[in-house]
């Protein structure tokens, strides 16, 4: 399975397709956790354009063969952020997006954190938090073992960063210089009980990366050309590479911006509608 065009490449039509999707995520989000009255959606809809540009452009995958041996690895460390991977899994046609209407129902291919026992297109079981990283050295360290090119990406909450697994796992993947292994936070600035830097500040978040022998690529998580350019330069530098993407929690529903009650809270039926009436604005479903 190859290309003649790099996966990196953009044209304005790329971006325009990504922020429609982006949409089609974002709706999902709120379906999917106001229908099944469990679930995040803070986290989720902050990474939603992050995962949407993964999936529909950056990710060499093959949805037909999910085990694919040289596809690219996804690795969401944010596992409570799963609403927005399954969106974009049943999407891109892992699965038949039917499976949306049943997120944490008992038995169901789509849990509350990723399954990949379950759920096709899951490349790791996640949801304890401050352990992707190190799965994803392992993940990159056995491409080289095995002389494959695939990439492996992790995707963890700024939050997140406060556990200390991370730094051993960043301090591996630069012992081991990595290139193949990209690192993502989605810096929203928020988690379960409030501002991030108000609970355990991790800032400055670049800078620690640096000292830790890691490329820093910084980017808006909101901006799909921003977020394109960002991809591709990780992937250029030839070094594990960290994209800090500056986000917003809840991105894209004005009662949910910024506020920590909806980490892990489900709209009611009213409240939903006022999102998706919101999030409908931004584009055509």
């Amino acid at each position: 399975m190859s290309t003649t065009i790099s996966p990196y490449y953009f044209t304005e039509d790329d971006v325009k397709r990504l922020e429609k999707q982006a949409i089609q995520t974002r709706t999902d989000v709120i379906h999917m956790i106001a229908k099944a009255g469990a679930g995040h959606p803070g986290g989720s809809l902050s990474a939603s354009d992050i995962v949407t540009a993964l999936y529909f452009h950056i990710l060499r995958i093959d949805p037909k063969n999910p085990q694919w041996p040289d596809r690219d690895r996804f690795i969401l460390s944010k596992g409570h952020s799963c609403p927005a991977l399954y969106s974009c899994l049943a999407r891109r046609g892992f699965f038949d997006p039917e499976e949306l209407e049943h997120l944490r129902e008992y038995g169901a291919v789509l849990q509350g954190h990723p399954d990949m026992h379950k759920t096709p297109g899951i490349d790791i079981s996640t949801g304890s938090l401050g352990n992707g990283l190190a799965v994803g050295v392992g993940m990159a360290l056995s491409a080289r073992l095995h002389h494959q090119d695939y990439m492996t990406y992790v995707l963890m909450g700024d939050g997140e960063l406060q556990e200390g697994l991370v730094w051993e796992a960043a301090m591996a993947g630069a012992h081991h210089d990595l290139k193949n292994l990209t690192a993502i936070v989605d810096c929203n600035g928020v988690q379960i009980n409030g501002w991030v830097n108000d609970i355990m500040t991790v800032e400055p978040i670049g800078d620690k990366w640096r000292s830790f022998g890691w490329k820093v690529v910084e980017a808006d998580g909101h901006d799909m050309k921003d977020i394109l350019t960002a991809f591709h330069v990780a992937k250029t530098m030839r070094h594990p590479t960290v994209i800090l993407m500056r986000t917003v929690k809840g991105r894209g529903v004005s009662y949910m911006e910024d506020e920590s009650g909806w980490h892990g809270k489900a709209p009611d039926a009213a409240q939903a509608e006022e999102a998706l009436t919101e999030i409908s604005k931004g584009g055509i479903i």
